[in-house]
């Protein structure tokens, strides 16, 4: 196996022990404060960093576009991340990021790398916990583990990103038609999704609805843990099961406090929740992320975003409890 291999096994496995490796980069100075700050992305979104190359500017092309650029005989969309967030470069970027996630592929300018750093979802504080809610930061980072003065970045929403920078045309837009015939749950019971990002919400709403499934959200593995032992509680009092309340576990992997990994993990290993279907729906993919995803004992995978395959994945999961 391949050096570089190991590296990306060795940051997959980090999600078995709820932690992640967050890419530590700097976008200038911001247009209101004028400080620049940090900024992260889970380093397993991130295919490489490169040299600036030269970009071919597209005619036509939506805001925030700088063209595109051939690497590796792909050509990939190159965005100006700067200017999204509303900072400003001191000078013409030297450095892009290409990232994967959310079966796309594209590269954002940056002004500099600072760091990888190695953190517990512990040390992540949800944006919208945080009172900067429907923003293009999902989350913040306390780097040192400390409760004063410790340095914070900003963990991007790349989900919301983007939303932003796709062309109207191109959105994610639910199609009924798509996710076929309505699912069909057990009466008084939902499906109870966990994920951070208001944008991934927004659009499992569209899915679940065109669905035809009651569902409730909450913004995290730790939420949506406390909300299950609480349901779970209520259940045993009317002498039922976990599955007169909850029929499914829809979970993103990554999330401030608790990732989807380590809440599925805690699923299966309590003697009166396992037999809850546990799906995660993710924008990382990858074999090493698949690989986990069955060691923890998850019922199924589906990469974000597609609803026909979400209702796919929702369907056979599902089908297992009869």
């Amino acid at each position: 196996m391949s050096s570089s291999q190991h590296a990306v096994d060795d940051r997959a496995s980090l999600t078995g022990t709820n932690r992640f490796e967050l890419l530590l980069f700097r976008l200038g100075a911001n247009k209101e404060s004028g400080q620049s700050e940090l900024y992260g992305i889970n380093v397993l979104k991130v295919r490489e960093i490169v040299t600036m190359p030269t970009v071919t500017a597209v005619a036509g092309a939506p805001k925030y576009s700088l063209g595109v650029v051939q690497l590796r005989d792909q050509v990939i969309p190159v965005f100006d991340l700067p200017a999204i967030v509303g900072c400003k470069l001191p000078a013409a970027p030297t450095l892009m990021l290409v990232t994967e996630f959310g079966r796309t592929t594209q590269a954002f300018t940056v002004e500099s790398v600072d760091d990888i750093v190695r953190l517990d979802w512990n040390q992540v504080i949800s944006a919208e916990s945080s009172g900067t809610s429907q923003s293009l930061v999902s989350s913040m980072a306390r780097l040192d583990d400390t409760a004063d003065n410790t340095r914070l970045a900003q963990v991007l929403d790349v989900e919301a990103i983007l939303q932003m920078v796709t062309p109207e045309k191109d959105r994610h837009q639910v199609d009924p038609k798509d996710v076929g015939d309505k699912i069909v749950v057990k009466p008084g019971s939902v499906v109870l999704v966990a994920d951070d990002s208001y944008v991934a919400r927004s659009l499992l709403e569209q899915a679940l609805k065109a669905m035809n499934v009651p569902y409730e959200m909450v913004k995290s593995g730790r939420e949506a843990w406390e909300r299950l032992n609480v349901l779970k509680a209520a259940a045993e009092t009317e002498g039922k099961t976990i599955l007169d309340k909850v029929s499914l576990m829809l979970t993103d992997l990554e999330m401030p406090e608790m990732d989807g990994f380590t809440l599925t993990r805690n699923i299966k290993q309590d003697t009166r929740m396992r037999v809850l279907p546990v799906v995660i729906h993710s924008s990382l993919s990858g074999s090493a992320n698949e690989d986990h995803v069955r060691s923890v004992g998850a019922d199924g995978y589906v990469a974000k975003f597609s609803a026909e395959e979400l209702a796919d994945a929702l369907r056979k999961a599902l089908s297992r409890l009869k």
